[in-house]
């Protein structure tokens, strides 16, 4: 195969946006068609190049600086899922913006986001991958702030928590070339021995799990689902964003460091990824939006892929690696339920919905699905990535295990909340939604979640699939290759541990045992979690996050906002004091010099003798 193929994968989606972003006026309405055909043709090169392996080295940029990609198993697989997701959302979008004034630049700035996505995936040199990993935060700003009026502040939000996690993964990239004396990522295998190397590793991380939407850098994600088109949700935060970001994450402790249960970095990471499960997903439990809920849960779910990662133990990294192609592929489902619910009732405020199961049967029937999977339901994709989790987490430490599952007690009863909410009961009063109008979502719409919801049974049905041919290649060449194997070798199939499939089962069963009392004491399907939401201790707590006091953006601008006056206070009293003082000593002087003229010519010689007799005995001395 010619290396130079690499170049299309990057070029096709590339220029096929700028021709969409040229597509002004009555030309936007081909604008949709252009896209599909776009990511057609950028998954059929996906599918081409997957399994493959190739090299390329261009010259660029000058000082000694190459374009280096680099194709194999392990990208090959982020590059095919990308496109695969691509396309779905751009089949999706076609009904769903239609009409809509702003539709080529969404569709222009989808198709550029892929192109840097497939760069930043086949990247083999530390600045290519910068350039195009900053290249998505420009798309990604852009596509939040196409969205609905004001939505530009939400994309600042955006731009301003991922470039700051950016420049902490620059001076990560800085020190382990420097370490290295390589900035060729296939080079570079440094171990977590010293000081310097341990903090390379720290900054990467935080630049990794920040694109994939972890905490503390997440806020921005429920923002967007509220003010960006809705397909963005499904294309970005829950499926390439994810992928791109777990697979960085991947790559730096698979490849470019030899990350090992004895490192600190490794509970450091499980600490983040269980904080995250648990604070997201309690989030999720008390929205009443549709989407806000979603965003939660997209937030959530990464927790999961962080902690099997950071177990470092081979049953939790594929786990951790195989959860993050069932959350890409269930989560951009669950959304797009979401923006079929909105297509046809024109909002996604649960307090407005119900009883929709009875006229989108097939929407709801995709959400059970969907639902199910993301509650780790036995059979789905969703249960058997979890439970690999939980095998490696309880290999370390008991604590986050007991953190994973009591996320899943809470996924589960946030969904059951969603979907009795929204499909099931009968539809709310007061409601401002035409029930008797309300449709299913038209097949262009309705094709993309069904294939989701399929693939969310066949990957777990056949789970083994996924495992050896996309999942256990990214361990090739790693100090993790053998011990993976054997991890493949023990889970066939079916978890070994009858232990953990009986408390995932007891976890689901308190969910719904919780979600039929809640429902019942508050006699609708919205207020199951009431109970916990307005319990004592958690309502203060609930209450402070509503108002965004843990916000960590808004606390940072907020500590910017003091800072800065303070500052401001600081340069007026310098300002002051020096003009003061300026001006205080030339007034006394002149006031000193007038004074002193007062016309007497007598006085005047002695001032001008005693002068002289200055100047002279310094020239004496001198």
């Amino acid at each position: 195969m010619s290396p130079n193929l690499l170049l299309l994968a990057i070029l096709v989606p590339a220029a096929a946006g700028v021709l969409a972003l040229l597509m002004r006026g009555r030309a936007g309405a081909v604008s949709g068609p252009w896209a599909l055909l776009a990511t057609a043709a950028n998954l059929g090169l996906g599918i081409f190049l997957f399994d493959k392996q190739a090299d390329l080295n261009l010259p660029w940029a000058g000082f000694g600086l190459q374009f280096v990609l680099r194709l194999y198993q392990f990208s090959g697989f982020i590059v095919l899922a990308t496109a695969c997701f691509g396309l779905l959302v751009a089949l999706y979008s076609i009904r769903f913006m239609a009409g809509r004034a702003n539709r080529n630049q969404f569709y222009g700035w989808m198709l550029l986001s892929l192109a840097m996505v497939n760069g930043a995936v086949l990247a083999n040199h530390l600045v290519v991958l910068l350039f195009f990993w900053e290249g998505l935060l420009g798309t990604l700003f852009a596509m939040i702030a196409i969205g609905r009026p004001g939505a530009w502040r939400t994309a600042t939000k955006a731009f301003i928590i991922i470039g700051i996690s950016d420049v902490c993964m620059m001076l990560g990239m800085a020190l382990a070339g420097w370490q290295a004396h390589t900035l060729i990522i296939s080079d570079i295998h440094l171990p977590l021995t010293t000081s310097v190397c341990t903090a390379a590793f720290v900054l990467l991380m935080i630049g990794a799990i920040s694109k994939g939407g972890s905490m503390p850098f997440h806020s921005w994600i429920p923002d967007a689902a509220v003010d960006a088109p809705l397909p963005f949700m499904a294309f970005l935060p829950a499926s390439l964003e994810k992928l791109l970001g777990i697979y960085w994450l991947a790559r730096i402790s698979l490849d470019l460091f030899e990350l090992t249960p004895d490192a600190w970095v490794s509970p450091l990471m499980m600490i983040v990824g269980a904080a995250t499960i648990l604070l997201a997903v309690s989030m999720a439990l008390v929205q009443k939006d549709y989407k806000r809920l979603l965003a939660y849960h997209a937030i959530s779910q990464v927790g999961y892929m962080v902690l099997g990662i950071g177990t470092a133990v081979p049953l939790g990294i594929v786990g951790g690696l195989f959860h993050m192609l069932n959350n890409a592929i269930y989560k951009s489902g669950l959304f797009l339920t979401g923006g079929a619910v909105e297509h046809a009732t024109g909002t996604t405020d649960l307090k407005q919905l119900g009883g929709l199961g009875r006229r989108m049967p097939v929407t709801f029937a995709c959400f059970f699905i969907l639902a199910a999977s993301i509650s780790g339901v036995p059979w789905t994709n969703g249960f058997f990535s979890k439970e690999l989790i939980y095998d490696g987490a309880l290999a370390r430490h008991w604590i986050f295990y007991a953190a994973a599952l009591l996320g899943s007690v809470l996924t589960a009863a946030s969904f059951l909340k969603l979907g009795h909410a929204a499909y099931l009961g009968k539809p709310a009063e007061n409601s401002d939604v035409k029930f008797d109008q309300v449709r299913e979502a038209p097949p262009s719409m309705l094709l993309p979640i069904v294939i989701l919801a399929a693939a969310c049974l066949v990957f777990g049905l056949g789970n083994a699939l996924p495992i050896d041919h996309l999942i256990a290649p990214a361990f090739a060449g790693t100090h993790f290759a053998a011990a993976e194997h054997g991890a493949a070798e023990h889970f066939a199939g079916w978890p070994e541990s009858s232990m953990l499939v009986l408390m995932t089962c007891l976890a689901l069963a308190a969910a719904i045992i919780n979600h039929l009392l809640g429902a019942k004491r508050a006699g609708s399907g919205l207020g199951a979690v009431d109970h916990i939401h307005h319990a004592p201790g958690l309502a203060q707590i609930y209450d402070a996050a509503g108002k965004r006091y843990f916000d960590p953006y808004d606390i940072g601008m907020a500590l910017a906002k003091v800072a800065s006056r303070i500052l401001w206070l600081i340069d007026r009293l310098i300002d002051g004091v020096v003009a003061g003082l300026t001006s205080g000593t030339a007034r006394g002087a002149g006031y000193a010099v007038s004074a002193a003229h007062t016309g007497s010519y007598a006085l005047y010689v002695v001032w001008s003798i005693l002068g002289a007799a200055a100047v002279a005995a310094y020239m004496l001395m001198h």
